[in-house]
């Protein structure tokens, strides 16, 4: 697949237009409501489904299969990202019209740090074609380990990141609005706002890590692993405002992510011995996630009528 560098060019130029235009739109605080998110979340979707059509029209049905493919996991894992979104920011307390800011520019950060692990791992698979079956052993035990550990919480005050962000920079505890810094005593000081955003950014490094062999795992050209990612990223705060009330009817999405994580695993391990295709993957994913989906809904449906 050769891609030009006006067309690398072209996406990074969309990517900054759509988030500017999604800055505009949230400049002033407020709280996102459940008609605005589903909205937002519309505009990403059709975004990141019209760029796949793009990639058909320019390069073929099989690379456009794989940027769906890739597109569907990294939109998956995501939602273990609202999980933990939600628990952040009812842990610290923050009002729900700052979310939006903290999220924007979390988004923003993860997106740079994303192209970083992207471009490093391209070049890992590019020298050592074995690193595959690597991230493939890495996936499988990750998704095990997440099937295990679903009910495991985060005590934030003992955390070490924050433990660290507070040695090295002047904190305070009370908020200034949707200030991330303010002068007092005659010295800079963090805001809850920014430990808050610290520890967001931190959380999506530590999503990457499996998110992006993950996505290794159905192509391996830097192109489709950047934008598939990227488009997917992009709706992650709409999709935070749409699901973060309703996380808990989603009892059994964990074990679905898992299973995810554990079938491109096993999908990467594979690669000598059978090419599992692009359309076969993308159809056990979706049919993995369908299947918690339903399942959860069911499950919280049938306590509710108990209740």
């Amino acid at each position: 697949m050769t891609v030009p560098i006006w067309a690398w060019a072209a996406v990074l130029g969309v990517i900054l237009a759509m988030l500017a235009v999604d800055l505009l739109a949230h400049r002033r605080a407020h709280a996102v409501g459940v008609r605005e998110a589903l909205a937002w979340s519309a505009v990403w979707v059709a975004l990141g489904l019209a760029f796949g059509a793009v990639i058909w029209w320019a390069w073929g049905a099989e690379f456009a299969g794989q940027y769906f493919a890739g597109y569907v996991i990294e939109k998956s894992l995501a939602v273990d990202n609202v999980f933990v979104f939600a628990i952040i920011f009812g842990y610290f307390a923050v009002p729900r019209e700052y979310q939006h800011r903290i999220l924007f520019y979390g988004v923003l950060g993860a997106l740079v740090f994303r192209a970083v692990f992207i471009a490093a791992g391209s070049v890992l698979i590019a020298s050592f074609a074995w690193i595959l079956y690597v991230f493939g052993a890495f996936l499988v035990l990750t998704g095990i380990r997440m099937a295990l550990h679903r009910d495991e919480t985060v005590d934030y005050e003992n955390n070490a990141v924050l433990r660290v962000f507070r040695r090295i920079v002047p904190a305070t505890d009370r908020m200034h609005g949707k200030k991330f810094l303010v002068r007092e005593a005659g010295r800079w000081v963090a805001t809850p706002l920014l430990t808050v955003l610290v520890l967001i950014e931190v959380t999506d490094i530590v999503f990457a890590v499996d998110s992006i062999p993950a996505i290794f795992a159905v192509t391996q050209e830097p192109f489709l692993v950047f934008t598939s990612n990227a488009f997917a990223i992009l709706g992650l705060r709409a999709m935070y405002f749409l699901l973060a009330d309703l996380m808990h009817r989603f009892v059994y999405l964990k074990i679905g992510l898992a299973a995810v994580l554990v079938w491109v695993g096993v999908k990467m391990l594979l690669l000598d011995v059978w090419k599992i295709p692009t359309a076969l993957s993308l159809g056990v994913v979706g049919l993995i996630l369908a299947t918690a989906v339903g399942a959860s809904l069911i499950r919280t449906s049938a306590l509710s009528r108990k209740e």
